[in-house]
């Protein structure tokens, strides 16, 4: 009996000592410790094409949800008015004209106009290190899902720059139909998705895509590059949404078209079904979601001022997707991380190239030396303090059938010149007082107007910017004949 109490008492002691020893680190607490990020990019939409930037027509309630649970920016920016080099200046965090990507791969061509554009970039070299590799090289699981458009060669898809995976990313800028088959539903003609059951929607199937990578890399950290094809042309959704926003279109209203709508609210779906799937895994509070647009909304007008938008509108800013206005250039831009980041709106400025310095600097982790042009908005978001930027810039040497001659442009405080390349003396507006663009003051601020041409032009030289050339060719009688 003395045995026994004596053996009793000495396996007590020892699981009282094993007991009071610290536990071996889990994966979960790594994975508490290393956020998961989420990019969420959309094609096209515009400054107020959701309820939490305006409208009033498009349901976008889970974006809105986010927009209230994190830091909505109200003065943020596309680094072009066109998708392709928004979208290498999120991986390089570079400028398009420093890198030279200046233009959607593939371009417009206007052979007998005044200038004859340079040529550009059509992918993002290999040697500029993207976001996708500084998070894989820090322990990171990457994938990318949906639209890429950084290249006609395969070399130059994402399975190249830094993502593990690749799940509907290739050379094309939208859904692809062939004799008229496919688009956002199946067949889908991609070499990165396989086909999926007749009728099934492209953004839902990307979705479902998006929930099983969830499922399969819960213990984390992941970095997921969710680049959706909407809301893209061509207009295509499921029929019961059309058929819902056909019962709530005002056809006299600035944003009227019943299949945007359906492909908005598409969009924001899949953004709740991730959304859905990290609280169901508990791993919601510590994913940083950043969720942006790669242009403005596309408004179908040319340019043109006073015609009624076929796509969206983007009122009150000027024009859309493809011109030198705001309403190209003006995105939602959402950064959200329950665990670390507190609910508020800021008129900070901020561009596409800040995303990839942003992240690094949320996760703690150093740039390796790499020379962004973007700006590490990690203390705003984190801190409410304030960002060391003197301006923005664009540079789009090309013309673009929405409206855009080739031009330069730069915004400093409330102020934006536009410099478009021909014109005698630039644009000069005070966004402040007139968001719309409508009112020029270059005449009345002419001191204004200099210093920020300046200014702009030592930006160009020093990112060694290319400018269009006249043109050999140049024909009066056909200039706006494109190719």
């Amino acid at each position: 009996m003395k045995m026994k109490t004596k053996l009793f008492y000495s396996l007590m002691a020892t699981a009282f000592i094993l007991g009071c020893q610290p536990k071996k680190e889990t994966k979960k607490e790594t994975k508490d410790e290393s956020p998961n990020v989420v990019l969420f990019l959309v094609d096209d939409l515009g400054w107020t094409d959701l309820g939490s930037y305006g409208s009033e027509l498009y349901r976008t309630p889970h974006v809105d949800a986010l927009a209230k649970q994190g830091v909505k920016f109200t003065n943020a920016y596309s680094a072009c008015t066109v998708c392709s080099p928004t979208r290498a200046s999120i991986m390089t965090g570079k400028y398009p004209a420093r890198i030279n990507c200046t233009d959607w791969i593939e371009g417009h061509i206007r052979p007998f106009a005044k200038y004859q554009v340079p040529d550009w970039t059509m992918h993002i070299d290999p040697a500029d290190s993207t976001l996708a590799e500084s998070l894989r090289s820090k322990g990171y699981s990457t994938v990318h899902i949906g639209k890429w458009h950084l290249g006609e060669e395969e070399q130059y898809w994402p399975e190249n720059h830094g993502f593990d995976k690749n799940i509907g990313g290739w050379r094309k800028g939208g859904p692809n139909k062939v004799k008229k088959v496919g688009g956002y539903f199946t067949p889908y003609n991609n070499p990165r998705l396989e086909d999926g059951p007749e009728g099934e929607y492209l953004t839902e199937r990307l979705s479902q895509e998006a929930v099983s990578y969830i499922d399969d890399h819960k213990s984390g950290p992941f970095f997921m590059n969710f680049w959706l094809y909407n809301v893209h042309t061509p207009l295509e959704a499921k029929a019961d949404k059309i058929e819902k926003y056909n019962k709530l279109v005002n056809k006299e209203a600035l944003q009227s078209n019943p299949i945007y709508a359906a492909m908005v609210e598409h969009m924001d779906e899949a953004l709740g079904a991730v959304v859905n799937k990290l609280k169901a895994e508990g791993l919601y509070d510590n994913t940083i979601i950043i969720f942006a647009s790669d242009n403005g909304g596309l408004t179908g007008t040319r340019g043109v001022e006073g015609r009624k938008p076929r796509v969206t509108s983007n009122h009150p800013l000027k024009s859309g997707k493809g011109d030198i206005y705001e309403g190209g250039v003006r995105t939602p831009f959402i950064v959200s991380w329950p665990k670390k980041i507190k609910p508020k709106e800021t008129d900070a400025l901020a561009i596409s190239t800040d995303i990839y310095p942003t992240v690094l600097g949320l996760i703690n982790q150093e740039p390796s030396g790499i020379p962004f042009d973007g700006k590490n908005l990690s203390s705003l978001l984190l801190e409410g303090g304030a960002i060391d930027r003197d301006a923005l810039y664009w540079h789009y040497p090309h013309y673009h059938t929405e409206g855009a001659e080739p031009y330069s442009a730069i915004r400093k405080g409330d102020w934006k010149l536009i410099s478009v390349y021909g014109e005698e003396q630039p644009k000069l507006y005070n966004l402040e007082t007139d968001i719309s663009e409508s009112n020029d003051l270059v005449d009345q601020y002419p001191e204004m107007a200099k210093a920020l041409l300046k200014q702009l032009n030592n930006w160009k030289q020093e990112v060694k910017a290319q400018d269009p050339m006249p043109n050999p060719n140049y024909d009066p009688k056909r200039e706006n004949k494109w190719r």
